[in-house]
């Protein structure tokens, strides 16, 4: 009995995605030629693998125990395929990363240029979302997270600043108007611009930290956006003076340096540990991803990136 690769590819993409559309999106083919493709394997292997229906494509019994075993066996085999990048004067392929869009805005420009440049043969594609996403079922190589999203069984390497802030601002007419809080809890009578993930789900109350003393509050305002594109809004928003914005500091600092906003409660802002790169602890790293790993750690010691960062706290990816 014999299946072409290309095959069990295919089959992979769509049962992971539960959809040929999706599995489209995630391999770069099309809906029907994963259609195709599927339909060849069962042919080939005698048996169904997925139940299909108008709204969804999941997989049978036989389906569920291949996909089990399938994916690190083609992801081994991919891996070492690709040793033989190790012959060319330049590693060439493809490396996909995910990443959540603060990453995207305040890690990766400082990245992606200079390695693009030392390694021209790497076409690099960068998912960005918010959401806690399973790297091989989204089709990447590797992810950035921060280091309490991470799961055990990934390898995880320090990308970009080691320590972060949070940062908490309005416009100087608001300030002006609605007066300065002097304690975090002053918040609570403000208008504060709030986040929530996809899922619809509130973001945490906001943490401030200030000579050994942890203060989370609640605080409600007037507008709640989606994190990720919807985050530039809430800047807006408080630059116009409806309110208070809580976010990265580099994502804030342009304003601030400006005066476009104030900083609030600078004293109390808490500083976090930064992201890191993950990707699964298997034997052989496809060529594109060992040249980006390499590739970091020389860029964080050059810039003393890799400095210990201080105790972990969880952080998350937008305004809260």
């Amino acid at each position: 009995m014999t299946a072409n690769v290309a095959d069990l590819n295919a089959f992979l993409a769509v049962a992971r995605a539960r959809s040929f559309r999706g599995g489209a999106r995630t391999s770069g083919g099309s809906a029907s030629g994963l259609s195709e493709a599927v339909r060849r394997l069962e042919g080939e292997l005698g048996v169904r693998l997925l139940h299909r229906t108008t709204r969804s494509v999941v997989p049978t019994e036989a389906g569920a125990r291949l996909l089990e075993r399938l994916g690190p066996a083609l992801a081994e085999v991919e891996a070492a395929l690709d040793v033989v990048n190790h012959y060319r004067e330049r590693p060439a392929g493809t490396l996909r990363l995910n990443v959540p869009v603060s990453a995207a805005r305040l890690v990766l420009p400082a990245i992606v240029p200079p390695f693009l440049a030392a390694f021209p043969d790497i076409k690099l594609e960068v998912i960005a979302e918010d959401g806690f996403v399973d790297v091989l079922a989204a089709g990447c190589d590797a992810g950035i997270r921060y280091d309490d999203q991470l799961e055990q069984d990934m390898i995880a390497v320090p990308i970009g600043p080691r320590t972060q802030r949070f940062a908490t601002a309005a416009a100087p007419g608001y300030l002006n108007q609605r007066g300065r809080p002097e304690h975090p809890r002053d918040l609570l009578a403000h208008a504060c611009l709030r986040g929530q993930f996809a899922s619809g789900t509130k973001m945490a109350p906001w943490e401030f930290e200030r000579d050994g003393e942890v203060v989370r509050v609640d605080p409600a305002g007037p507008l709640l956006v989606r994190i990720g594109a919807a985050t530039d809004l809430a800047v807006d928003a408080a630059i116009a003076g409806t309110g208070i914005v809580h976010l990265f500091e580099d994502w804030l600092r342009p304003h601030l340096d400006s005066g476009a906003l104030e900083p609030v409660l600078e004293p109390w802002w808490q500083p976090f540990s930064g992201p890191f790169l993950y990707y699964p602890g298997r034997r052989l790293l496809p060529v594109p991803l060992r040249a980006f790993v390499d590739f970091v750690k020389t860029f964080g010691t050059g810039r003393g990136g890799l400095a210990t960062p201080p105790p972990s706290r969880r952080r998350l990816h937008a305004p809260g």
